[in-house]
């Protein structure tokens, strides 16, 4: 995909892994980017970027925001599913309402968005999805437990919608960072990858047509070990 000629839409893209891929985009030439905050003024912000952003208020929950936004980006050929939302905790810690919340903003949210935007970027002439996920939907960490959960069904989601779109010209592509300096790992000590690191890595994806993206030292690691033994992997996360 020309990232020169591509009309692009980020959910979250205010901060964190969001506003380093829009800063990516920018400085690779996109054409025009929505860019979403959940806050009128934070999208206004967005939109002082510069002349090629227009920000948007989205909560990616709502279905009459998504559809007031499809009417807004009718011109997109990229989707990035960035927007997401962590509540820490095991299974017995979590609560049901916070559980919900992963699932409705990770899961149900990413998916509203594609199937709004999917016929929008056929009707383009084909473009593509991004779905920003995690490595730990390969592998469960217990103190995790809502959010990688809702973060392997969007990995399997991911899956299916590649097959699904595939006949309509979209391609579909996942992201596995490992741990990101974001505002959603505040106050966790341990190593952390910069944003702009993980956005520089799905950029370049995007113009290769890469389906599966590792962007960080850490989750490449992570991959490799996974492919050769991923019962290790998996008790190694268990401990943790």
């Amino acid at each position: 995909m020309q990232i020169s000629s591509a009309t692009a839409f980020i959910t979250g893209g205010n901060r964190g892994i969001g506003r380093a891929i829009l800063d990516m985009l920018l400085a690779d030439g996109a054409a025009r980017v929505y860019a979403t905050a959940r806050s009128a003024a934070e999208a206004e912000k967005l939109g002082q970027i510069d002349r090629r952003v227009t920000g948007i208020v989205l909560d990616i929950t709502d279905e009459k925001q998504i559809d007031s936004a499809t009417a807004m980006a009718g011109d997109t050929t990229l989707l990035i599913n960035n927007a997401g939302v962590l509540n820490p905790g095991n299974f017995f810690e979590a609560g049901r309402a916070q559980v919900e919340r992963n699932f409705a903003t990770n899961f149900y949210g990413t998916l509203g968005m594609t199937r709004a935007f999917a016929p929008i970027i056929e009707a383009n002439g084909g473009g593509a999805v991004v779905n920003v996920l995690t490595f730990t939907a390969f592998a469960s960490m217990p103190w995790l437990s809502a959010y990688n959960a809702s973060k392997a069904a969007a990995w399997s989601m991911t899956q299916s919608l590649r097959a699904t779109l595939a006949t309509k010209k979209i391609r579909v592509m996942g992201v596995f960072p490992g741990p990101v300096d974001t505002d959603m790992l505040a106050g966790v000590e341990i190593p952390k990858t910069a944003p702009s690191v993980i956005a520089r890595a799905i950029v370049d994806g995007i113009a290769d047509d890469v389906e599966d993206v590792f962007p960080d030292e850490p989750s490449a690691q992570f991959y490799e070990l996974w492919k050769r033994d991923h019962k290790a992997v998996e008790r190694q996360f268990a401990a943790m």
